[in-house]
């Protein structure tokens, strides 16, 4: 068993690779992680390039949805995307917010980070910033941000109670997430989520819905919603080298499966501590 620090290692050294290599190589190699060729990234993928800020430079094919389509973001709002990446899903924010607002995005990975300064400044945006930082320990003040989202990330991060906790602690009261992610849902055998993992690399770390969304509960989040869900589709050569018949019919009727979500959370207006907002 790897601890945190040697996951988050791991997780650096990839999207380090990933950084460095073109959108065309990152959808044909599991979720940008490289080793299996004929992976069907669409069972992930969303299309971008209609959205308003849309910059092809930015866009690694990486991602699991689109967490702006329902983050509510609104002309002005200050924006925290984590895992930020190239930075795709800031400059789709950064339309949304206009002139007027602000999006920070935080990424753990120096190349990324340099990679998403490169597209701000060819793009000569003044009102888009992105800092180095650890999701569990983020680079931002308390109470200070409108919306925050992130796209396929929290699923790698190893203490998920800690980051949904630094979610909590920078937004303002009365501020909320929308966050795309990974889960599974009912008892998926352990060979085939070994397989699932090697597929697509976004599995990793996929923990329970019900977790997902108690930890989510428990650190204080009201009003937590899936937004979206869209099941992902694995190869038959891979679920029927493990699955019986039964689990089969089970499977396909959907009692236990891997899901690509988007879910809200919104941070309470009036607390104990700040009174109401």
């Amino acid at each position: 068993m790897k601890t945190s620090e040697e996951l988050k290692n791991v997780v650096k050294e990839k999207y380090t690779e990933i950084a460095n290599q073109s959108k065309g190589e990152n959808e044909s190699s599991c979720c940008g992680v490289g080793g299996c060729s004929t992976v069907d990234y669409a069972v992930f993928a969303e299309d971008y390039s209609k959205l308003g800020g849309y910059n092809s430079d930015a866009d690694l094919g990486l991602g699991c949805g689109i967490p702006t389509e329902f983050a509510q973001i609104k002309e002005g709002d200050k924006v925290l995307d984590l895992g930020s990446g190239a930075g795709n899903d800031c400059f789709v924010a950064r339309e949304l917010v206009g002139a007027s607002g602000k999006v920070i995005g935080v990424d753990m990975t120096d190349v990324m980070i340099d990679k998403a300064r490169e597209n701000a400044e060819k793009l000569n945006f003044n009102n888009v910033e992105f800092r180095l930082g650890d999701i569990e320990n983020l680079p931002v003040g308390g109470n200070q941000i409108d919306v925050v989202i992130s796209n396929c990330v929290l699923n790698l991060v190893p203490d998920k109670v800690k980051a949904f906790a630094e979610v909590y602690r920078v937004l303002k009261p009365g501020g909320h997430f929308s966050m795309s992610d990974v889960v599974l849902k009912g008892n998926l055998p352990e060979n085939l989520k070994q397989d699932a993992e090697m597929y697509a690399g976004c599995v990793s770390g996929a923990i329970q819905l019900t977790e997902y969304m108690e930890i989510i509960h428990q650190t204080g989040f009201s009003e937590a919603t899936v937004q979206k869900e869209k099941v992902v589709i694995l190869p038959k050569e891979i679920i029927t080298k493990y699955l019986s018949e039964e689990e089969m019919k089970q499977y396909e009727d959907g009692r236990f499966g891997i899901y690509s979500i988007t879910v809200y959370g919104q941070k309470p207006c009036c607390n104990p501590n700040s009174g109401c907002c």
